[in-house]
């Protein structure tokens, strides 16, 4: 019961999004996605996303997944019903942006 609501705001939140942050909201990564981000990283072209995740704090806000494009890994974090998304550049591990 206690994540119906959650799932709720999330539903919600995603509907309003353009057409450009629904397609990079989506989640889980696709095959294809978890195989380039595993070679990129095997290679040492990209950070893994672990080590991104143990850079990027967020006090109080529960993790709840990741998207990844081959350049910006996209963190997905909750904090109540707020949902906050977090860009991180995959080489560098440095912070793009926060939504």
């Amino acid at each position: 019961m206690r994540f119906i609501l959650p799932l709720a705001a999330m539903a919600l939140l995603v509907s309003a999004l353009p057409a450009e942050g629904q397609r990079r909201a989506r989640l889980p990564v696709t095959r294809g996605e978890q195989a380039e981000a595993y070679r990129q990283t095997q290679q040492g072209e990209i950070l893994p996303l672990p080590e991104i995740r143990a850079r990027v704090r967020l006090p109080g806000a529960e993790f709840i997944g990741a998207d990844f494009d081959g350049r910006v890994y996209r963190l997905k974090f909750m904090r109540g019903s707020e949902v906050i998304w977090i860009d991180v550049d995959a080489r560098t591990g440095q912070v793009l942006g926060r939504q």
